[in-house]
């Protein structure tokens, strides 16, 4: 069994445009994200998923001089890209992270990691607790196969509508610890999450990739003011609509999703 980490990247951003390539601490962005993910074990590949637009050609190059693998795929469906970077490089199951998030928590990372190796029938791991930017997911990739097949949305930006049934696929919800939940917004949308993060680096006087959440937990409880620079954005979310048609929709072919993910 092969496991990988995918890391989702694009340069689309109009709130805060080529994001992933400012510099933080002197790296750009997705090289902080590309060197929090080597410490994650047992992974075998790590891989990063951009679309075929020429704009996001820049990104491949990083990917290159880090020593990881890229996939060019759909600019607009992510879980197809990610579904045809996990068959081109024969990955079974994988940790999906996004390059906005270069604070995210290599500890549960780890854990999610340890679960889909020992059990590779899960088809989707989330994490319950932690806060926005932080949190990974698990993904099988015979499970994501069925998904795409089955689908109706090609916009999948926002992709867990499709894979959070617990009825018809795997679901695995990791409850967070207490001492891991804390109010902060650690994913990088606005130029006031930009503030943010360039606040936690000086105040860490550590290197990004060596950040944990514990110690962005103590320097929100220690600098009150930090928290206040981007925790009026209100994070984009699918509207109750959609949330009920696809449910109904996996509630009417719940018997057959199930036969085909090899569930029953």
């Amino acid at each position: 069994m092969k496991t990988g980490l995918l890391i989702t990247a694009r340069l689309k951003s109009t709130r805060l445009p080529l994001k992933l390539l400012i510099r933080l601490q002197g790296r750009e962005v997705l090289r902080h994200v590309i060197d929090r993910a080597k410490t994650v074990y047992g992974i075998d590949e790590i891989i990063l998923c951009t679309s075929t637009d020429p704009q996001d050609r820049p990104l491949v190059d990083i990917a290159r001089e880090e020593g990881i693998h890229y996939y060019m795929g759909d600019g607009v469906d992510v879980l197809k890209r990610l579904k045809d970077a996990a068959h081109f490089y024969s990955i079974d199951s994988f940790i999906s992270i996004t390059a906005d998030n270069p604070l995210f928590c290599v500890y549960h990372a780890n854990r999610v990691s340890d679960l889909l190796r020992k059990s590779p029938s899960i088809d989707y791991i989330h994490l319950n607790g932690l806060p926005i930017g932080t949190a990974v997911y698990g993904l099988r990739t015979k499970a994501l196969d069925v998904v795409c097949d089955f689908k109706k949305d090609d916009d999948t930006e926002i992709w867990g509508l499709w894979v959070n049934h617990p009825q018809v696929l795997n679901v695995v919800e990791l409850k967070v610890d207490d001492i891991w939940n804390f109010d902060a917004r650690l994913t990088l949308d606005n130029p006031e999450d930009l503030l943010f993060f360039q606040s936690i680096c000086r105040h860490a006087k550590i290197p990004v990739s060596k950040i944990n959440t514990q110690d962005i937990k103590d320097l929100v409880q220690t600098y009150a003011d930090l928290k206040n620079i981007n925790n009026h954005i209100v994070q984009k979310s699918i509207d109750i609509q959609s949330i009920e048609r696809v449910k109904n929709l996996y509630s009417a072919n719940r018997l057959d999703l199930r036969k085909k993910l090899g569930h029953d």
